[in-house]
């Protein structure tokens, strides 16, 4: 009975600390700075993206290292279900970004998209 629980607490734990798209789509405006980055491939981008994305799939991540000399800058990732955008999002890491966070897919984002 207390395993049961703990197991509870822990993925309460886990809910809590999710990004939500939607949520994170409308703070971004209010950060200076900061990247929205669609790392989907080019023909899912432009069949509809988040207003304000730019595009770099996940195979060209290292593009995003070389142009921005601020490793600090907040940049936020997303791709289709979450997959692509949490490997871009760990590559990102690894050249040193400090600020990146993963936001998932779009299949989750309830705001208008750009074609």
């Amino acid at each position: 009975m207390r395993m049961k629980g703990l197991s509870m607490g822990f993925f309460d734990f886990l809910k809590k600390n999710k990004i939500d798209i939607n949520e994170a789509v409308a703070a971004i405006k209010d950060q200076e700075g900061a990247q929205l980055i669609d790392v989907r491939e080019a023909e899912e981008y432009l069949e509809g993206r988040i207003p304000g994305s730019m595009n770099i799939p996940v195979q060209n991540i290292e593009m995003a290292a070389m142009a921005y000399q601020d490793k600090d800058i907040p940049i936020y990732v997303y791709c289709a279900s979450g997959m692509r955008s949490r490997f871009a999002a760990a590559k990102l890491r690894n050249y040193g970004f400090t600020n990146v966070t993963d936001l998932g897919g779009i299949n989750s984002y309830n705001g208008p998209l750009e074609t």
